[in-house]
């Protein structure tokens, strides 16, 4: 117990699991917003639409995160010189704003697939019956096929969230003060408590994800469209 105590004592355990949790919730808006316009695209009528986002997932599902975040963190902040936030934020807090960027990009695939699945839940007849009382395709969609969609998406969604947690993991590459990068550091200068330091973070990453589980197992099971 005395490992735990001098590493809660020297690490602030709290605040780097908070910055997981931050990357966490504005990469999953980040996500689900993207993700929904891509499956958009590859339902769309219009084959250059349907190409552009069946081209987006199979590049982007297929790229590793760690190269889009090294991308987006050295090439548009350091090369270019793009900066997301007020130009007084720290150098981290950039590093955070691309990292947020670039965790949205790459989980947006996931989702887009996600929400795709669940749209082919929802049977051809309703979009049929909703283009016969004159509603265009994206009134149709809007209002027939994806809260339909939505629901029977849930489950997926909630394992792309869990994903998206432990994949924050990948943003300590850049230096952002997250809970991989405390696990390094604890490590480095503590490595005589070795075991005590992946305990401390599989526990937090547990805490985080868990309820995540359950939740959306909760959702799934109340949400599910009657066929």
């Amino acid at each position: 117990m005395s490992g735990f105590a001098e590493l809660f004592s020297e690490y602030n355990v709290l605040a780097a699991f908070g910055m997981t949790l931050i990357l966490t919730v504005f990469s999953a808006i980040g996500a689900l917003l993207i993700g929904t316009i891509v499956a958009i695209l590859r339902v769309s009528p219009v084959a250059a639409l349907r190409f552009f986002g069946t081209a987006y997932v199979t590049l982007v599902r297929n790229t590793p995160l760690t190269l889009i975040v090294v991308f987006c963190a050295f090439g548009f902040l350091n090369f270019m010189g793009v900066r997301l936030l007020p130009e007084s934020s720290s150098l981290m807090a950039q590093n955070a704003a691309w990292c947020v960027v670039a965790l949205s990009i790459y989980h947006a695939s996931f989702v887009a697939e996600a929400i795709r699945s669940g749209i082919n839940t929802v049977p051809v007849g309703q979009a049929e019956a909703a283009r016969a009382i004159g509603l265009n395709f994206g009134q149709t969609l809007g209002q027939v096929v994806l809260p339909q969609a939505f629901r029977g998406a849930i489950a997926p969604l909630g394992n792309t969230l869990i994903a998206l947690t432990k994949n924050t993991t990948v943003v300590a590459a850049v230096g952002v003060a997250e809970a991989a990068l405390m696990m390094k550091n604890m490590i480095e200068f503590n490595p005589d408590y070795m075991f005590a330091i992946f305990g401390i973070v599989a526990l937090g990453f547990v805490i985080l994800t868990l309820p995540v589980g359950v939740m959306f197992t909760n959702l799934s099971r109340k949400l599910t469209v009657q066929r």
